[in-house]
Order: structure tokens, then C-alpha cells, then sequence
């Protein structure tokens, strides 16, 4: 069992941040035991293809059976608007001591041989091989599992505000309490320490990738808790549009799909999750309605940003009603992996 001790003005300290790294570092358990991780197997067969190509054997051995990962890949995040490369960027100071310490915690019974070597070695190569994933396998889809990330936070702040704290703790995961000042967190390992929060504070990152509440292994690691986040069932699900008729009938259906989506900027490959068709058709499909005048682009970091113009907000407005959205249809089904 892990208590974390809330000390004076910490019960005010306890915050939400959410971690592309961690969720990257996190999901390398389903490369592992796919089983236990019935929720991402869509998402798994989607990046199959994708996976063929990166350094497997290197990214699996970042786990062991028990599904631990070390620490230092997984640090305490800061804020809900983490970015991947600000993340990256940090993990490159980790000090060779700390490598070493924290990859032979997860293997007691010795390195797996892409993990042996000097530690500033190592780290290079397990940061090569995590960059590859990322773009790989995280990239086209990191929008959309910010975006349930985001609620989950929302809503446990809404926990808190009309319920109080320890409701709060109480609704993240059933292993979880807070009594008095002190958050309990079971574990079924036998990891068991005891820690104040006292001048660093209390932080809870929601995870798509945790089936319980995880805590660091090492008692000096910054507290933090990661917990299941709410709204996994209807993570990986398509969105199938109806557009208005008239519009279909003007422009075609995936266009006047696309054109009804594109209220707010969004990535094509974020298009292609939604809609369930190929990142390169949706790349067609935009050009051209960019070319009419219908939309607009920009880049933003290493995505092209597409939103409707006003010749497009005026054709759509025309056109009549937007139909309902039906979330039903599981992801990917036909489409291929890599952006």
C-alpha cells in the first residue's frame, strides 16, 4: 500500500496534468500483453502495419510481466498541456545513475541485451526508438485521446467542486482514499512506502493506457497517481455524419462529410480517424476544397490545420440542418496505419 501524506496547504496542491509520454511509455504494456488491454485492440490492429517497422524487441523490453515501466520514462507531469517534444527534450539530462537504477528495478534478474551497454547509450537508443513510436503509432491519433484526456479532467474537477475532495479521490479508481489528509492508494504488488507531499504537492494523471490506479515505484519520485480516465469505451469509435442532402448532392458524401466536420481546425490525419477512410484519400479530398475556396489551411508544429472558410460556413449554413452523429462504428476497420 502507498500512502501519500497531505500536509498543511497541500490539500490545495493536489493537481491534474496530463502526459504524452507517459501515455506513450504507458501503452508499450499492450505491445506486451495485448489481452489485458481488450479496449485497444482497434487501435493495436490499426498500427500494426506501422509497428513492423520500429525497434520491437528495444520497446518491449521498456516492460517487464508485471507491466512495471521505469520511472524516469515516466515522470510527473506539470501541466494538462504537456507537450510530447518539451517532454522528449527533459528525458535527454537523465543522469546515466538513474537510467541504470531504474531499468534493472523492472529486470532484477539482469538486462535483456538491447538494454545493456552504457547508460548514455542506452538512453539514446531508447529515445530513438520511442520518437519512432510516437510518430508511428501516436501522432495521428494523440488529438483525439487528449481530447477524452481533457474530459476526464474536467470532470473530475467538477467531482470536486460539488462534492468534496475525498468523493473525488474515492471516484478515480476503487483502490483509492482519502482520509483525513492522508491518500491511500492498494496496490496488488507488494510496493509499499509511506511519503509526504509536503512542498511538492499531490498531482493525478489520467491515463488510456492504466486498467488501475499506478504509482512511481521509488518513494523519491515526485507523488503522483495515474488512474484509468473515463470514456475509454468510446475512444476508439468513428464518427459517421450525416450532411445535408443538397450538400451530398453538390460536392459528394465524404466531401460533404468533411465539409460538416470542418467547423473547428483539425488535422487530416485526425479527419481520417474520425471518418474511417485512409489518410492519403482524405489529403485528396482536402486539396480540392481548398482549391474551390471552401476551406482554409495553416500549419501548426508539424500538422496542416483545415477549417471551413466563409464561402464554405455559407455553403454549409445553405444547405440545410447538419444531421445527427452516430458514434457507433468501431475505428479503423479497413484503413491503413501510418499518416
Amino acid at each position: 500500500m502507498i500512502e501519500y501524506e497531505l500536509v498543511g496547504n497541500d490539500l490545495g496542491e493536489v493537481r491534474f496534468a496530463i502526459s504524452p509520454l507517459n501515455e506513450l511509455v504507458l501503452s508499450l504494456r499492450t505491445l506486451r500483453d495485448p489481452g489485458r488491454f481488450p479496449l485497444q485492440l482497434p487501435w493495436l490492429r490499426a498500427t500494426e502495419p506501422a509497428r513492423a517497422a520500429l525497434q520491437l524487441d528495444l520497446l518491449r523490453a521498456l516492460t517487464n510481466d508485471a507491466l512495471w515501466t521505469p520511472d524516469f520514462l515516466t515522470p510527473r507531469p506539470y501541466t494538462p498541456l504537456g507537450r510530447i517534444e518539451d517532454e522528449f527534450a527533459a528525458l535527454t539530462g537523465t543522469p546515466g545513475a538513474v537510467v541504470r537504477a531504474d531499468l534493472a528495478e523492472i529486470h532484477p534478474a539482469g538486462l535483456p541485451p538491447v538494454l545493456r551497454g552504457r547508460p548514455d547509450r542506452v538512453l539514446a537508443r531508447v529515445l530513438s526508438a520511442l520518437r519512432e513510436y510516437w510518430e508511428a503509432c501516436f501522432e495521428p491519433y494523440w488529438q483525439r485521446m487528449r481530447t477524452v484526456l481533457e474530459a476526464d479532467v474536467v470532470y473530475r474537477g467538477r467531482v470536486t467542486a460539488q462534492s468534496g475532495l475525498a468523493a473525488m479521490f474515492a471516484d478515480i479508481d476503487p483502490q483509492v482514499r482519502l482520509e483525513e489528509s492522508v491518500v491511500t492508494v492498494r496496490l496488488r504488488s507488494d510496493l509499499s512506502y509511506r511519503c509526504s507531499t509536503a512542498g511538492r504537492g499531490l498531482t493525478l494523471v489520467p491515463s488510456l493506457f492504466s486498467r488501475r490506479a499506478s504509482v512511481p515505484i521509488s518513494a523519491d519520485e515526485p507523488p503522483h497517481i495515474m488512474y484509468p480516465a473515463r470514456g475509454l469505451g468510446t475512444l476508439w469509435q468513428t464518427e459517421t455524419t450525416t450532411p445535408p442532402n443538397a450538400l451530398v448532392g453538390l460536392i459528394g458524401r465524404v466531401r460533404a462529410r468533411l465539409m460538416s466536420l470542418l467547423e473547428t481546425p483539425t488535422s487530416s490525419t485526425e479527419l481520417a480517424v474520425r471518418l474511417g477512410v485512409t489518410p492519403t484519400a482524405v489529403n485528396q479530398h482536402l486539396r480540392a476544397l481548398r482549391a474551390a475556396g471552401l476551406l482554409l489551411s495553416a500549419r501548426h508544429g508539424r500538422s496542416v490545420l483545415y477549417r471551413r472558410s466563409d464561402l464554405g460556413d455559407r455553403l454549409v449554413r445553405g444547405a440545410g440542418p447538419q444531421g445527427a452523429v452516430n458514434s457507433s462504428s468501431p475505428i479503423l476497420t479497413t484503413t491503413a496505419a501510418r499518416p
